[in-house]
């Protein structure tokens, strides 16, 4: 088995990145980012700095004929205080776009959040390394799919062979938005995603704008859908309106009307679709917001509960019914002068039957499996021959 590798070292910059929309040179080489810098200035929330910078969906992408590649990151991993530790974050490889191999990087920085006093705190760590070795003999497309849930920074990369940017797919472009299920949550790698797993289903190229807790109709975000290049574009509307409890029924039908004209302002006929929530037992009815049950985080399995009141929906506060009634609604409106405008209801993606069988298990996030259902429904119903999308047959 070889174990020295003349390697040759390349410096990482952006035409290496697909899924990215923004690079950041840092003092230990280059932090992908998934919104673009004028829209990060325009918003100082931790939660949103820490989801965008979570590079879901982002991959290398480069063609060589190298059968050894190494990575150097410096990951931020976080430590929830009372809570076990997570696992680090899993690295996916592909070769011609099959599965082909997965890996993990130790050490790096360490956020440690305390969420009953509201705190973080920072401490530095060491560059990790990871290598990938074996890879078939040949010219190829090797893609490296970065931690869903770890921001990453890209610090140095070696292969035995030259390499050059990835050519050019061919394929239509997924522009997705959406909270933390879209994000990745508890998917079991970034390739197992339901938005990655039903691109690769759909055979397009993802761009995902999922952002954990961070799905709030905000004007920047629209305006980033609007002027990122898409064929084809989806936004999954609804959970995280709740479980903030950001704004009432009267707010809430003007934004999601601005949103949707911002969207349409750069792309005005390109298919899009907008997808209500899954299926979410504690929220159907009850609006936010949600809160944590802090005695839960102990055994490693923490719980989500709903703080409203049922009786509250007649002053116009959310609930996920309220939502999907007002999404349909909109979108009918709308779509009768925007032929491209589509309505997905959520729960045709993850029900009542599904909720029997794989339960939320935090009463709010889908783990591994429930991802797996999700990516395969979206597929069927948006890519499939006869789907809004009609890419292909899945």
């Amino acid at each position: 088995m070889q174990t020295t590798y003349d390697w040759i070292t390349t410096p990482i910059t952006a035409d290496l990145l697909r899924g990215a929309l923004d690079v950041e040179h840092t003092e230990h080489g280059v932090l992908p980012h998934r919104l673009p810098a004028r829209a990060r200035a325009q918003c100082t929330d931790p939660q949103l700095a820490g989801a965008e910078s979570q590079p879901s969906g982002v991959r290398l992408a480069f063609r060589t004929r190298a059968t050894a590649v190494e990575l150097d990151t410096l990951p931020t991993k976080r430590v929830y205080v009372g809570a076990p530790p997570r696992p680090d974050g899993v690295y996916d490889l592909l070769v011609d776009g099959r599965a082909a191999g997965r890996a993990s990087v130790t050490g790096g920085n360490t956020v440690t959040v305390d969420m009953a006093a509201g705190t973080t705190e920072l401490r530095p760590g060491p560059v990790g390394a990871l290598r990938f070795t074996g890879l078939p003999e040949g010219d190829k497309n090797v893609e490296i799919w970065l931690p869903h849930n770890e921001t990453t920074e890209l610090v140095a990369l070696r292969t035995d062979a030259p390499v050059e940017p990835a050519p050019p797919s061919g394929r239509k472009v997924w522009l997705h938005h959406g909270s933390s299920i879209s994000h990745g949550s508890d998917a079991a790698s970034p390739t197992t995603t339901w938005p990655a797993l039903a691109a690769s289903l759909g055979d397009v190229d993802l761009i995902n704008l999922g952002l954990s807790g961070s799905a709030l109709l905000d004007p920047f975000t629209a305006r980033t859908l609007r002027d990122t290049p898409a064929d084809l574009i989806s936004v999954k509307i609804g959970i995280n309106l709740v479980n903030t409890d950001l704004m009432r029924l009267r707010a809430f039908t003007s934004a999601v009307h601005g949103f949707l004209d911002t969207v349409r302002e750069g792309h005005a006929t390109t298919p899009l679709l907008v997808v209500s929530p899954i299926l979410c037992p504690m929220h159907e009815d009850t609006p936010g917001p949600s809160a944590i049950d802090f005695t839960s985080l102990g055994d490693g399995r923490p719980q989500f509960h709903a703080m409203g009141d049922p009786a509250e929906r007649a002053d116009g506060k959310l609930a996920l019914g309220v939502i999907r009634d007002e999404l349909n609604r909109i979108v009918a409106q709308r779509s009768a002068e925007d032929p491209n405008l589509h309505y997905l209801d959520g729960r045709d993606l993850y029900g009542e039957s599904d909720s029997a069988e794989l339960p939320l298990p935090d009463q709010l996030h889908p783990d591994a499996a429930t991802h797996l259902r999700i990516g395969e429904r979206f597929a069927e119903l948006a890519f499939a021959e006869g789907g809004v999308f009609g890419v292909r047959g899945v």
